[in-house]
């Protein structure tokens, strides 16, 4: 096998495997530091095995073997860090078990995807940790899906570490009594990954697709591992339904495209044929999950031919619901905007009005966006010239400032 070919087959490999190979390290030698390193150790291994004599034909458990007889050969070189492991194992060992795959193997991920968003981390730590251990991420890709040096990003992962073990925080499934209260945590990390990959915080893109992409593939193996989860299904079915439009997001230059002047035969089929799938069962029972809701909303537009014909009137009911889940100032924004759809710019502009005080919309600009296109469909032009003025100081990146700017010139 040609190297460039074996190292391709080693990447694809590991971003399949790593997070079931270093759930199983931690489940066993109770050390998420431990588990990394041997990990690495075993894909270096990897690549200097498989190009001589191929990718074995079950790569994972050669991955999980060799790992293992690595991480044995440290223990024995470290008498007391075998003895300090020793006694976090036979903690981890009173834990109940982890429910097993469909395979009939336990699978340790679901361990991590727990602990890596306990709550007793901070939510940016959750972040970090979560891409750096089920994604699979190296410590400087993580930095720069967070635009941050990486000498900051490995301090944050390291007080994550340090916090784990300090707090005893435990490497397992939580109880039935505490899963309902632990798992709204996974899935809000999942969908703040998926958030920053659809509209970056900031750069020169608009959207961040490999973060997108990740975000779906973890949230793929959450459902899988969690199938009786109605939110679980829920998200899954909401971050397919709107990663389908990506295609259609950006013009060729990079340039945002706007849902109304999308090219809607270039939205992924097969991931809308999926997300609406998943619907029924995500929807099923009383009441429905803030993301069930949310992919019934996306379903919609996905299922419309165009703006104008879309259920604007399912979509504002649906965001009553909505609301009375999550409270949340963005979510009464993007009912206004469904409102000035069904009934009227002005419509829309009286309750936009009644957020402007909102606290957690003061420097958001998709507010200011909103109200100026609002505005300028009301026939206000200078205002919405001045609005767009508005959001321009606090849109987040370059494509986004590059359209404000061509709308601040006022339109008669």
């Amino acid at each position: 096998m040609p190297p460039r070919t074996a190292h391709a087959s080693v990447a694809a490999v590991f971003r399949e495997e790593h997070g079931r190979l270093l759930g199983a390290l931690v489940h066993r030698f109770g050390d998420l530091d431990l588990a990394e390193d041997v990990a690495a150790d075993a894909i270096e291994a990897a690549l200097v095995h498989w190009p001589a004599h191929g990718v074995p034909p079950n790569p994972g458990a050669w991955l999980m073997t060799t790992a293992r007889r690595k991480a044995v050969d440290r223990l024995r070189r470290d008498q007391a860090h075998a003895a300090k492991l020793a006694v976090l194992q036979a903690e981890l060992d009173r834990a109940e078990p982890a429910p097993t795959a469909e395979d009939g193997l336990p699978d340790d991920r679901l361990r991590l995807f727990f602990t890596c968003t306990h709550p007793a981390l901070a939510a940016e730590d959750r972040l970090a940790l979560t891409l750096r251990c089920l994604a699979g991420l190296t410590t400087p890709e993580v930095a720069r899906a967070f635009l941050v040096p990486t000498p900051t990003m490995a301090k944050r992962i390291v007080r994550a570490k340090n916090r784990i073990r300090t707090a005893r925080i435990p490497f397992r499934v939580p109880r039935d009594d505490e899963l309902t209260e632990r798992l709204p945590g996974v899935l809000a990390v999942l969908y703040s990954i998926f958030t920053e990959g659809y509209a970056a915080s900031s750069g020169p893109h608009l959207q961040r697709l490999d973060l997108a992409d990740e975000a779906i593939r973890l949230a793929r193996i959450l459902h899988r591992l969690l199938p009786a989860e109605r939110e679980a299904t829920g998200l899954l079915a909401l971050l397919l339904l709107v990663h389908a439009r990506h295609p259609a997001r950006t013009a060729p230059d990079g340039s945002p495209v706007l849902l109304e002047d999308q090219d809607r035969t270039r939205w992924n089929s097969s991931l809308i044929t999926e997300g609406r799938a998943l619907l029924p069962h995500a929807l099923g029972g009383t009441p429905p999950g803030q993301y069930a809701v949310q992919a019934a909303i996306a379903a919609l537009h996905d299922e419309a031919p165009d703006v104008r014909r879309t259920d604007w009137p399912q979509i504002v009911a649906l965001y009553d619901v909505l609301a009375t889940r999550t409270r949340s100032p963005v979510v009464a924004l993007n009912r206004a905007a469904a409102v000035a759809m069904r009934d009227g710019p002005d419509a829309g502009l009286a309750l936009l009005d009644t957020l402007a005080d909102e606290p957690a919309l003061r420097g958001y600009h998709p507010y200011d966006v909103a109200r100026a296109d609002l505005l300028e469909r009301a026939g206000r032009h200078t205002e919405a010239a001045e609005a767009y003025r508005h959001a321009l100081g606090s849109a987040r990146t370059e494509p986004e400032r590059a359209l404000l700017r061509r709308r601040t010139q006022p339109r008669k």
